[in-house]
């Protein structure tokens, strides 16, 4: 019982510690430096370690289970990009935008429309397509990208088309 006394000891003593002292016994009980500075997940962290050294650490059967449950997890946070939509309540109505595959930002115009804007005494015109856009004979998949390969700068491709957002035409 002696050895759960003197853990139980050093355990508070570390509870007294500062952050900067918890990272020197963190160096010590682990071998290497923490990324934190956190008083309270060095302490957690630092008691955690002399509990396991102490009284033992995970079995090896518990440790293989744990890696078996990892390997396991799907950690996919987006679908992938080919999976198709969920399927929508027939009484949902939809717009004529929906019918066009593809996310399509609503302040677009529909396909095969021509987008012009004057820059510097230069007239640049964009064809709109179903997934992207055709400036100079090349296609690409943002008006932004388009306005920085003509202006040399950063721009909000919808601004510098004046393209003006549906639901702010409504609200006027």
């Amino acid at each position: 019982m002696g050895t759960k006394t003197n853990m139980a000891k050093s355990i508070a003593d570390m509870g007294k510690m500062t952050a900067g002292e918890l990272r020197g016994k963190y160096v010590e009980l682990f071998g290497e430096e923490s990324r934190s500075g956190n008083r309270q997940w060095l302490f957690r962290r630092c008691a955690w370690r002399l509990q396991a050294l102490a009284e033992g650490d995970l079995s090896e059967r518990a440790r293989a289970r744990a890696k078996e449950l990892a390997r396991d997890v799907d950690i996919r946070l987006r679908p992938p990009a080919d999976m198709p939509p969920l399927p929508r309540p027939a009484d949902v109505c939809r717009p004529a935008r929906e019918h066009f595959p593809g996310s399509r930002d609503a302040r677009l115009p529909m396909p095969d429309t021509r987008l012009a804007r004057k820059y510097k005494g230069h007239l640049y015109e964009v064809e709109v397509l179903d997934n992207g856009f055709v400036y100079d004979g090349e296609v690409y998949r943002s008006l932004s990208a388009i306005a920085h390969t003509i202006t040399g700068g950063h721009w909000n491709g919808y601004l510098f088309f004046n393209i003006d957002d549906p639901q702010q035409k409504e609200a006027k």
